[in-house]
């Protein structure tokens, strides 16, 4: 008898590696039961990520999303999942160790099935506690190996990592290719391995189209043994997502795989429906070049939405770059230039830093510490003088081992620098914290929640919850949603976005300070010099002193204050962005010499 494959349908990162929001709760209502009614899914990814933060955002609450989300699969009897960050859970920055624990226990209880974990750099301490607390809360731990393609990364790497999550008891293992960059026959090799060693073990396989050797690592995976696949559906597959379920459904059914048949009629509803979400309002926030795919980052190696990241800081760079050229009498660059020069630049960061594996927050440490080397090889000055205080607590071990090994000139930098490398566990440098959550909601009045959910939401989102609580969130979005309402009605000009630099002459500031560093803006936001954006006078002073132990400024990100350092001490020798300015990431925000 054929071997079944089964289906996933990642609808959360359907939209999540699309664009900037996820249906409300009311939509996912609306969709789940023609989900349902499609009848070839066993598995629906329903939260995790970004999710919870997404809901904080809109103003709603998430709890309330995901028991509501989930409960029509619960009873269907089609298992539910998650995505979280082992040591980050499910926020980019470390988390401690009871509030970890207390993640999984309400997960569950709303109606999670299957908690998919991962380490950015495959670091089994940081997924050890992982399997752990989800098996203490009643869920399925899905361990998933964030998956790339370097000579480190071989079979037998990965394999260790296997046995170690194993050891600890783990139910099931997910190849997590979030770049799409794993090569189909290696795919191939790795899942047998799994299924050799350990048969009674589920494998999964995730991987996005981006390059586009995501279909034939598909079929590798599963004539290896895999038992399911991710997959999408229109209008949100391919480019930068996931493959369409019919396309994949076809193909192994061809290959002679027992596949579940699509309720075409029902397809072509939650098509529908997924379509209105966007016209309502999802579209405005979904980037057009996402719907691409691009054979440039079977090189790079990064994640198809860092293109648009990595187009954003080379346009924000372009103008200064070509002053300081000039200026040495330099022939100027073309963005094209500078796009083949980073790619380049990355691949010779990359190894040097000890093969982090390109998934976030891993790969923006990495293509910025590319970018930042890039400008001062073209101004005439070393490699490795700008290098951000998150990058340095990668490279001295506080987030995990890295892979590979480290380049000599780091080890002798850090040590020039002063800097110790982190030998212990990175949880441990992380202690518990939801006693001081629980005295704060006991002060102010607020309820632990059902299952101390809400306890849980404040303790994982802290900023985000305060601002959902106080109604700044909720009336945020909707003048976030008004302001893209009204952009879109003016004429296009372009379908891809502009970034337009602020109005300074980056010529002559380069010209005056040929040693000055501009500072960008590391995300798209307001600009905060000081907390009360409404006072113009707040703005930082020329000659005002930065260290990169101190934020320079903040931005009022989507998702909350985002930091802005420097990277390196000196003073401001000029200012590009004014208080309460709303600026595009890339942008430069100063000057620092």
């Amino acid at each position: 008898m054929a071997r079944e494959i089964k289906f996933s349908l990642v609808y959360r990162d359907m939209w999540q590696s699309s664009g900037k929001y996820v249906p409300m709760v009311h939509q996912l209502k609306q969709i789940a039961p023609v989900i349902i009614e499609m009848g070839c899914f066993d598995r629906v990814e329903t939260n995790g990520g970004a999710f919870e933060q997404v809901n904080l955002l809109f103003g709603e609450n998430p709890n309330k999303a995901v028991r509501e989300w989930t409960a029509p699969f619960n009873k269907a009897g089609i298992q539910t999942h998650m995505l979280e960050r082992g040591l980050n859970a499910l926020r980019m920055n470390p988390v401690p160790a009871d509030v970890r624990a207390l993640m999984y226990k309400v997960k569950a209880k709303q109606g999670t099935n299957i908690s998919r974990s991962f380490c950015g750099l495959n670091d089994h301490r940081n997924l050890e506690g992982s399997v752990k607390y989800a098996k203490e809360g009643g869920m399925i731990s899905q361990i998933a190996l964030s998956i790339t393609n370097s000579p480190v990364h071989t079979v037998e790497y990965y394999m260790g990592v296997v046995d170690k999550v194993v050891e600890y008891g783990c139910d099931e293992i997910c190849l997590k290719d979030m770049a799409g960059i794993g090569r189909p026959a290696f795919l191939g090799r790795l899942t047998k391995s799994i299924k050799d060693k350990y048969p009674h073990i589920k494998v999964q396989y995730h991987g996005h189209t981006g390059p586009g050797f995501s279909v034939a690592s598909m079929l590798e995976v599963a004539r290896a043994g895999a038992d399911y696949l991710d997959v999408a559906m229109e209008p949100l597959s391919w480019g930068k997502v996931h493959p369409d379920v019919i396309t994949i459904q076809a193909m192994l059914k061809d290959a002679g795989f027992q596949v579940k048949d699509i309720n075409m009629d029902a397809y072509m509803e939650a098509r529908r429906l997924t379509q209105t979400f966007i016209d309502d309002y999802l579209g405005y926030f979904i980037d057009p070049g996402n719907s691409q795919m691009s054979s440039l980052l079977v090189g790079c190696g990064l994640p198809g939405g860092m293109m648009g990241s990595m187009m954003a800081d080379l346009k924000g760079f372009h103008n200064a770059i070509n002053a300081s050229l000039r200026n040495q009498g330099k022939k100027e660059l073309t963005l094209n230039d500078l796009v083949v020069m980073l790619f380049q630049e990355v691949e010779y960061v990359w190894p040097r830093l000890g093969y982090p594996p390109l998934v976030t927050p891993f790969s923006q440490y990495v293509k910025n510490t590319a970018l930042m080397n890039l400008m001062h090889i073209l101004k005439g000055e070393p490699r490795w003088s700008t290098i951000d205080k998150d990058t340095w607590n990668m490279i001295l071990g506080k987030t995990g081992k890295l892979p590979g090994t480290l380049a000599p000139e780091i080890i002798q930098l850090a040590k020039d620098k002063g800097l110790e490398f982190y030998e212990g566990n990175p949880q441990d440098a992380f202690p518990d914290e939801l006693d001081r959550f629980k005295k704060e909601m006991k002060e102010n009045g607020w309820d632990f929640g059902q299952d101390d959910e809400e306890l849980f939401e404040f303790a994982m989102h802290e900023r985000q919850y305060r601002d959902y609580k106080s109604g700044i969130a909720k009336k945020r979005f909707e003048q976030e949603l008004e302001a893209a309402k009204e952009k879109a009605k003016a004429p296009i000009i372009v379908t891809r976005p502009v970034i337009e630099m602020p109005k300074v002459d980056v010529e002559k500031i380069t010209a005056q300070y040929p040693s000055a560093k501009p500072v960008q803006a590391p995300v798209k936001g307001q600009v905060i010099w000081q907390y009360d954006v409404t006072d113009n006078s707040s703005a930082p002073m020329i000659g005002d002193k930065v260290s990169t132990d101190k934020p320079m400024c903040f931005l009022q990100a989507f998702y909350g204050l985002e930091e802005v350092r420097s990277g390196f001490d000196g003073k401001i020798v000029a200012i590009c962005a004014k208080q309460g300015e709303k600026v595009e990431k890339g942008e430069i925000l100063a000057f620092v010499e």
